[in-house]
């Protein structure tokens, strides 16, 4: 009887706990406010994402997609309670790239422009810029064949992004990069030009249900 008294006595604190978190999020309308939240309660059962219509095809991001500024979705398993919160969303513009990265790191500036030069030729005389990148480039979409996929001002560096997005390229001509403080030389090829694409940013939070 006296255990019975105890649940009975914790069901309600849990359910006034349940219902206090769910009025913090409710008050939630800014990444800055959910990054404090995330602080304050317990920053490693939670995060902020962004969702990218063309990048993220899930049944759940498709959920969240469908909500407007501001909405919930919760998920509920025996063990765990999970809310996600759309905290903004906006049409982003977004542009595709192919790209060859020369490292200079761990070699001159002038033998890292030496190489690029010797690959832009190489181009010219007919490689296909994919084979060039995969045998080339020390960037991380080498393997790809220098896609990018879609990518927005500020994913890359700022040297990047003042040519290839500042700057007018038309599709498929082929211009060079100088990244000189991170030294990193590119040559790169626009593949798509700007798209606004819908992106959403999502608090997702959970807690264990006792």
């Amino acid at each position: 009887m006296k255990h019975l008294f105890t649940l009975l006595l914790f069901i309600p604190l849990f359910g006034f706990s349940q219902m206090a978190l769910e009025q913090q999020l409710d008050s939630i309308s800014t990444s800055d406010e959910a990054t404090s939240f995330l602080k304050e309660n317990k920053p490693k059962q939670g995060k902020l994402f962004t969702f990218n219509k063309e990048k993220h095809k899930t049944r759940l991001a498709n959920d969240l997609f469908n909500l407007s500024k501001g909405g919930k979705k919760v998920i509920r398993t025996d063990f765990k309670k999970t809310y996600y919160k759309v905290i903004d969303k906006a049409e982003v513009d977004y542009i595709k790239f192919n790209i060859i990265v020369i490292d200079a790191s761990k070699t001159t500036v002038e033998e890292a422009i030496e190489k690029r030069d010797k690959v832009l030729a190489q181009y010219k005389e007919g490689y296909r810029f994919k084979d060039l990148a995969k045998h080339y480039s020390t960037g991380r979409t080498a393997k790809k064949g220098g896609d990018t996929g879609w990518i927005k001002a500020g994913e890359m560096s700022a040297a990047f992004d003042e040519v290839a997005f500042n700057e007018n390229h038309a599709i498929d001509d082929i211009f060079s990069i100088d990244d000189i403080e991170n030294k990193k030389y590119y040559l790169a090829v626009k593949t798509e030009n700007k798209t606004p694409i819908e992106e959403i940013i999502v608090l997702k939070f959970s807690e264990n249900i006792e």
